[in-house]
C-alpha cells in the first residue's frame, strides 16, 4: 500500500510539472492579463467616486489648480482615476505575475519570490509616500518661490497631475534599489567591494537618470531625485555587506 501511494504521488507530481505548450503558455498569459485589466478597471471605477478627494490631497502643495480647456478637468479626473486604480490593484497584478512565472521557478527561486514580492510592494509604497510628504512639498515651494508681483503661478490641473504622477512613480521605482542589490548579492552577482569601487560611476548614472526622468528641466527637481537615490545606494552597500558577511559565516 505504501509503495502504491508513493507511486501515485510521484505520478501526480510529474503530471503537475509537465511543461506547457506554447499555445497553453499564451492562453495562460491571456487569462492573467484579462484578470489584471479587470482588476484595474474595477478599482478605477471605485476610485472615480473618490477622485475629488484624491485630487484635493494631491493639490495641497499648490492649493489651487485651474483648467485651460473645457475638457481638461474631466479628462484629468479620468486619468487620475486610472492611475489610482492601477495603484490600488497592484497587489492583484503582482499576484497574477507571480502565478504566471511560478511554475517555471526552482524551489529556491520560489522561496525568494515569497518575500521579494510583498517587500517590493511595500518599498514602492514607501517611495511614493516619501516623495509626496517629504520631497514634493519642498520642491513645489521652491519652484513657486520664483513668483513675483508681475509673474503669478497659474498651474493647470493636467500639467500638475502629470508632474505629480511621474514624480511619485519614479520614486516608487527608485526605492526598489536596496531590494535589487540584496537579491543580486544573495545570488553572488555583485559584491560590496564592487558597489564601493563603482560608486563614482553610480553617482554619474544617478544624475543622468534624474535629468531624464524628472518632469521639469530645472536642476533643483533633479537634485530632489538624485540625493535620495544616492542615499539609497549607500544603504544598499550596507545591506550588501551584511548579506555578504552572513553568507561567509554560513560557508
Amino acid at each position: 500500500m505504501i509503495h502504491k501511494s508513493q507511486t501515485t504521488n510521484h505520478e501526480q507530481l510529474t503530471t503537475n510539472h509537465e511543461p506547457l505548450t506554447l499555445i497553453e503558455h499564451l492562453e495562460e498569459l491571456r487569462r492573467r492579463i484579462i484578470i489584471c485589466l479587470i482588476a484595474v478597471f474595477v478599482c478605477s471605477i471605485v476610485c472615480y467616486f473618490y477622485v475629488d478627494k484624491i485630487l484635493f490631497i494631491l493639490s495641497r502643495p499648490v492649493n489651487k489648480l485651474v483648467f485651460l480647456k473645457p475638457t481638461e478637468a474631466f479628462l484629468t479626473k479620468l486619468k487620475l482615476s486610472f492611475y489610482s486604480g492601477f495603484f490600488v490593484s497592484m497587489p492583484v497584478i503582482i499576484y497574477q505575475i507571480w502565478k504566471f512565472v511560478s511554475p517555471g521557478l526552482l524551489p529556491k527561486e520560489k522561496h525568494y519570490i515569497y518575500w521579494i514580492v510583498p517587500t517590493s510592494y511595500l518599498l514602492f509604497i514607501t517611495g511614493v509616500l516619501f516623495a509626496f510628504f517629504a520631497v514634493l512639498p519642498v520642491g513645489i515651494k521652491f519652484l513657486l518661490s520664483y513668483a513675483t508681483e508681475s509673474i503669478q503661478p497659474l498651474i493647470s490641473i493636467s500639467a500638475y497631475i502629470s508632474f505629480v504622477i511621474i514624480f511619485l512613480l519614479v520614486f516608487g521605482i527608485v526605492f526598489q534599489l536596496p531590494l535589487i542589490v540584496l537579491f543580486l548579492t544573495k545570488l553572488g552577482v555583485i559584491t560590496p567591494k564592487w558597489l564601493v569601487t563603482n560608486r563614482k560611476y553610480a553617482i554619474l548614472v544617478v544624475f543622468i537618470l534624474a535629468g531624464i526622468l524628472t518632469p521639469g528641466p530645472d536642476v533643483f527637481s533633479q537634485f530632489l531625485m538624485a540625493i535620495p537615490t544616492l542615499l539609497l545606494y549607500e544603504l544598499s552597500i550596507i545591506i550588501s555587506k551584511i548579506v555578504h558577511s552572513l553568507q561567509s559565516i554560513k560557508k
